[in-house]
Formats: C-alpha cells, sequence, structure tokens
C-alpha cells in the first residue's frame, strides 16, 4: 500500500498534471488547424477530401499508439514502462519537410498527416504515461506556436500557412524523442493483439461515418462534421490525459483534475461558439449551418466519457483484454448503427445524438462488467485464502500427529 504524499508534494504533482493536461490542447490543435488552413488553401472538394482524411489520419493515430503504447501499458506480467521509437519520430520529421518543401497540395497532405499525428499520439502518449512532464510542455509549446502562425498566415492568404504548422510538429516530435533512463518493456503478443483490435474495431467507426456522410450529405458536410469532432475533441484532451494515468494507476486526484477540465473546456468551447471565433477560424463550413445544437450534442457525447474511461481503465489494468475487446466491438456496433441512423435522418445533430446514446449505454456496459471482475476477484481471493486455511490445518494435525508419535516413542511413553 502507498503511503500518502506529503501535501506540498501532492500540490505540486496535481500543477504539474494540469499544466500536462493543457498541454494536450496542442494535440487537438492539429486537426483543427489544418481543417482551417485547407479551408484557405483548397477548393471545396478539397476541402471534403481531407476532412475525411483528418479523421483516417486520426485512426491511423489511435492504431500506432495502440501498437507502441497501450499494449505495453495493459501489459499486466510486464513493468508497463514505454519510449518514443526513434524510427517514428525520424519518419515524420522526414514528412513534415517534404510537406514544408512542396507547394500546397491537397493529396500530400492527406498522405502525409497520419504518419505526423501517429508521432504526436505516441510522443504525448510516453511523455503522460512516463510523467515526462517539462519536456511534454515544451513539446506543446512548439506545436501550439506552428499551428497559430499557421492559421493566421491562413487568414492573411499566404500559400506558405502550412510550414509553420508541420515544422512545429517536427519540433516537438524532436524534442519528445529526447533519451531517457528506461528502456520500453516488451509487450505481450497476446495482450498487444487484442488491443490492436479493439482500438481497430472502435477507431475506425469515425472515419467511415464521415466518408458516409461525405457521400449522401456532400462536402459542406463532411467538413462541419470534422470541424464539431474535432473542436469537441477539446473535451477529449482531458479523458485521454485520465486514461493514460489510469493504465498506470489508480488516481482519484487524476479523476478530478481531468473532470474539471472537462467541465472548463465546455464552457470555453461555448465562449468561441457565441463570440462568433469558430465560424472566423472555420469560415462557410461553419457560418452556413446551425451548429450550437450540434456542437452542444457533440460536448455532451465527449463528456459521457468520463463513466466510460474509470470503468474501462480498471479491467484494462486487470489484464481483462479479451473481455475489453469482446465489449468494445458489441459496443461499436451500437454506436455505428445509432449513428447511421442520425445520417438517414440526414442531420448532424441527429449523428451526434446517436453517438451521444452510444457513449452512455457504454458507460453501463463497462461498470457492470468491471463489478463483476471485482466480485469475481473477491470470491476467486476468499477461496484461495479457504484453501490456504485448510492446508494450514491439515498441516498443524500432521505436526500434532507426529508430534504425538514422538512422545510415544518415548521412554515412559504408551508405546
Amino acid at each position: 500500500m502507498t503511503e500518502p504524499m506529503p501535501g506540498p508534494l501532492r500540490m505540486r504533482r496535481a500543477a504539474m498534471s494540469l499544466i500536462t493536461l493543457l498541454g494536450g490542447v496542442s494535440l487537438a490543435v492539429i486537426p483543427a488547424a489544418t481543417v482551417s488552413i485547407s479551408s484557405r488553401l483548397f477548393t471545396v472538394e478539397e476541402q471534403g477530401v481531407l476532412a475525411v482524411a483528418v479523421l483516417v489520419a486520426t485512426f491511423a493515430g489511435q492504431l500506432t499508439f495502440a501498437v507502441v503504447v497501450e499494449s505495453r501499458l495493459s501489459s499486466a506480467a510486464t513493468e508497463r514502462r514505454v519510449v518514443f521509437p526513434l524510427w517514428l519520430a525520424g519518419i515524420s520529421v522526414l514528412t513534415a519537410l517534404v510537406l514544408a518543401i512542396i507547394p500546397p497540395n491537397a493529396i500530400a497532405l492527406a498522405i502525409g498527416l497520419p504518419i505526423l499525428i501517429a508521432a504526436l499520439e505516441v510522443g504525448r502518449g510516453v511523455s503522460v504515461a512516463e510523467r515526462l512532464d517539462r519536456r511534454e510542455i515544451a513539446a506543446s509549446v512548439a506545436v501550439g506556436i506552428g499551428a497559430l502562425i499557421g492559421v493566421l498566415a491562413g487568414f492573411a492568404g499566404q500559400q506558405w500557412a502550412l510550414i509553420p504548422l508541420v515544422v512545429g510538429i517536427a519540433v516537438a516530435t524532436c524534442v519528445r524523442c529526447l533519451p531517457v533512463t528506461h528502456r520500453a518493456s516488451r509487450p505481450e503478443p497476446a495482450v498487444m493483439g487484442w488491443v490492436v483490435a479493439d482500438t481497430a474495431i472502435t477507431g475506425v467507426i469515425y472515419p467511415l461515418l464521415n466518408t458516409m456522410i461525405l457521400a449522401f450529405l456532400g462536402s459542406a458536410d463532411a467538413v462541419l462534421f470534422t470541424s464539431i469532432a474535432t473542436v469537441s475533441g477539446l473535451l477529449a484532451i482531458p479523458l485521454n490525459f485520465m486514461r493514460l494515468r489510469l493504465l498506470k494507476e489508480h488516481s482519484r486526484l487524476d479523476i478530478v483534475v481531468s473532470g474539471a477540465s472537462v467541465l472548463a473546456a465546455v464552457v470555453a468551447l461555448l465562449v468561441l461558439e457565441f463570440t462568433g471565433v469558430f465560424a472566423f477560424v472555420f469560415g462557410e463550413a461553419w457560418t452556413e449551418s446551425a451548429t450550437l445544437v450540434p456542437l452542444l450534442l457533440a460536448c455532451a457525447w465527449r463528456a459521457a466519457s468520463l463513466a466510460t474511461t474509470i470503468p474501462f481503465a480498471a479491467l484494462r489494468r486487470a489484464g481483462e483484454v479479451r473481455l475489453v475487446t469482446g465489449l468494445r466491438a458489441a459496443v461499436s456496433v451500437l454506436t455505428f448503427a445509432l449513428a447511421a441512423l442520425g445520417l438517414a435522418a440526414q442531420s448532424l445533430s441527429a449523428v451526434f445524438l446517436g453517438l451521444l446514446v452510444a457513449e452512455l449505454a457504454s458507460a453501463v456496459v463497462y461498470e457492470v462488467a468491471r463489478r463483476r471482475r471485482l466480485a469475481r476477484g473477491i470470491r476467486e481471493a476468499a477461496a484461495a485464502e479457504g484453501r490456504a486455511g485448510r492446508a494450514a490445518g491439515a498441516a498443524d494435525a500432521t505436526d500434532a500427529d507426529a508430534t504425538d508419535a514422538d512422545a510415544a516413542l518415548e521412554p515412559g511413553g504408551d508405546a
């Protein structure tokens, strides 16, 4: 049992956790900045393709993260240590340099985005899991500054607007791959397989759904869906932070910090919506549609993940990868079905409502599974204690019989 930390140390750790959590804004900013810059550089048709490409890149990042980071954090029989692979850092930096050198090209950007976002996902995941807070703050600042300069250059109609964005990603990647004193744990192959399958089943829904939106509702709605999903992704930052920390160990402090951050993020998004910032950033795709209701539903959908993440992480820590994968597969089918019903209604609000209902159902499913797993663990512990007690009793009885026999063989005994 770990001893409680002194008050000042606890406050310092909470402050560093909050700063690192806020640094996650840099990760959410990249898709939003990409959509914003693209609206100034490319045609509506190219923007529609890039809107799908952004979600495909996010999916690719999730898969890479599952292989490199989450599979190791879920391998209960190991030390669960992670590092940022140099090969991924090298490919990401090379991709960023290519995109910075060539003229703006929607196809090249669509191809490069999965590599860049995969490096961002893995790099941040390693920093958060291993509590490399100082380097993560520096990396987040580099990404944020690059994205800000790129978006401002896009507003000014500059053709080089993508350069600061990709250079910021390259700098952050270099910072995050600095040497560490530990080695990465070798993941259990079976665990890795289940984790990757779990991530693939869950993550493929959103690029597939946006592809359907592009096909049935057109480029404008596809861009708007990606924009709202990206904006509401601000709430996913504290949720992902909490998930990473809980995969290592349960922490009420991180849960409280993350929950408060989700609430603050919702307030911030509403302020930005009412002040017209999103309309300014995303242009026609935002201004020509009613966005408040879809945005509120998207925020509720993201926030509902609070109730899902805690039991999910508990099951992963317990090594229940097969159970989690099965549950996620069932939940993913439900999520896609409900979102598709919303698409059939030709309403983005209905799509986000379907995602919200599915997330709430997921929370119930995971919590029931966690309680059953806990009850089974208690029964197994009680049974093991009972077997140990019976074994000890049998050993005492054997010792007593042996003592009586020895006494009987002594001179004057009853032999």
